[in-house]
């Protein structure tokens, strides 16, 4: 009996001991992981027909995993137009961050094609992105371009602004009040967005 304790604790112990490393073997292939000291994404407001203006956010995160799968997470309560009153504005008026805190962007990525590419060199991908943005998912589609850098890194940007509609986010109403909050004759409902992102192995 005594004998048999002990190998089916030895047993315990050895499914035990596989069940764990094979969860930090996932997590050590946790695959790319955004550096957001680097990583860049604007947006751009047009108001009152020809003034145009970048903003940012200032905490953004997210992953590339083995497979393929791409995320970026916003948070919008970082957004900054160095305008402190308008940020919070548009915190409140115009995102609902209390409601919806983040913004989640998710892609598909070739990884094959990735993974095959040299030091220094680049491809570019016809990629769907999936917006989530104020209770709302749209797709949009867009080109990026990967470059791989030493060490594993990865950029990968845009080619061209991604223009995101507000009305396809139930941000309308939330323009409107800005606008008019700011009496302004005007703030254009369409806003181009850019990224520059890299990813660190």
């Amino acid at each position: 009996m005594l004998n048999l304790f002990f190998q089916s604790n030895r047993q315990l112990s050895a499914a035990l001991l596989a069940s764990g490393l094979l969860t930090v073997s996932g997590l050590s292939y946790a695959d790319w992981e955004l550096d957001h000291a680097d990583s860049q994404l604007h947006f751009m407001s047009v108001k009152s027909s020809s003034i145009a203006e970048l903003h940012t956010f200032k905490t953004i995160s997210g992953n590339l995993s083995e497979s393929g799968i791409a995320e970026l997470v916003i948070d919008l309560n970082s957004v900054d137009t160095r305008i402190p009153i308008r940020d919070e504005r548009i915190q409140t008026m115009l995102f609902d961050t209390v409601s919806f805190p983040q913004a989640i962007l998710t892609a598909d990525i070739d990884i094959a094609a990735v993974k095959s590419l040299e030091v220094g060199q680049s491809i570019t991908q016809q990629v769907e992105l999936q917006l989530d943005l104020h209770g709302q998912t749209q797709t949009l589609a867009t080109e990026l371009q990967v470059t791989a850098l030493e060490s594993g890194k990865l950029m990968v940007a845009t080619t061209a602004p991604v223009v995101i509609n507000t009305e396809d986010f139930d941000l309308v109403e939330g323009v409107n009040a800005l606008r008019d909050v700011a009496g302004l004759p005007s703030i254009t409902l369409a806003v181009p967005v850019t990224a520059t992102l890299f990813f660190n192995r």
